[in-house]
């Protein structure tokens, strides 16, 4: 997958167009659980709008040089999401457009220098949000368990999750060497001697270690159970 912001910009386009669609046809409450546990459709649909604002405040910190921080605090963030999680169907998807938007138009404005501006609170430079932002789309499309899953994400978006997740573990409890079809070269979560080797789809290895997949249609060798990975975010 690309790392050009501009692409990602419009696929972040895309992906949120596809999760309005989801959400637009849904057939029970806002109200009723998702399959992300502890949280409901409108939890869901909510720190999506809210995540989207808060990478606005990014890209905007970047663009001014004025410390503009995601979220006020931890507390803000999830009382945010608890006070919007509960509001009509309409009005979740309404919020959720406008702050699409917000942030596309962030973007926009965005002069090229601005997209090496390091962000501290990421650690990064600000032409890792457009990615963050994707993979936020992405992975709670799945969460509103309305039918879009896994399979859905593009080869390209499954190998830089599996990638991300790979490169951020530490392995210290958790050792594996990984085999996605297609992928010439194995990849390792923490030393790869004596670990248990998994294969099988991409997608389904991405899903698997981000806690949106049971992994049964993945291989162990030696034979085995398959190990339970951490908590992912």
């Amino acid at each position: 997958m690309t790392v050009d912001p501009l692409v990602l910009m419009t696929d972040v386009d895309q992906a949120t167009e596809r999760l309005i669609r989801t959400a637009e046809e849904l057939d029970v409450a806002v109200t009723a659980p998702s399959a992300l546990p502890g949280w409901t459709i409108g939890h869901v649909l909510t720190h999506v709008a809210r995540n989207a604002d808060a990478y606005t405040n990014l890209l905007t910190w970047a663009r001014t040089g004025v410390e503009t921080p995601a979220y006020a605090s931890p507390a803000a963030r999830e009382e945010g999401i608890d006070a919007g999680a509960g509001r009509p169907l309409a009005e979740q998807l309404a919020d959720l457009r406008e702050a699409h938007e917000r942030f596309a138009d962030a973007g926009a404005a965005m002069p090229a220098e601005a997209w090496t501006y390091f962000l501290p609170s990421t650690g990064a430079s600000a032409a890792a949000v457009p990615w963050a932002r994707l993979r936020e789309v992405e992975v709670h499309h799945v969460d509103l368990g309305a039918g879009y899953t896994p399979e859905d994400w593009s080869d390209a978006f499954a190998l830089r999750l599996l990638r991300e997740i790979v490169s951020g573990s530490k392995g210290d409890d958790f050792a594996l060497v990984l085999r996605p079809h297609g992928v010439d070269h194995p990849l390792s979560i923490g030393s790869g001697d004596g670990a248990p080797t998994v294969g099988g789809p991409t997608r389904s290895i991405a899903a698997w270690l981000a806690g949106r997949g049971d992994g049964a249609d993945l291989t162990v060798s030696p034979d085995g159970e398959l190990p339970q990975p951490p908590r992912w975010k």
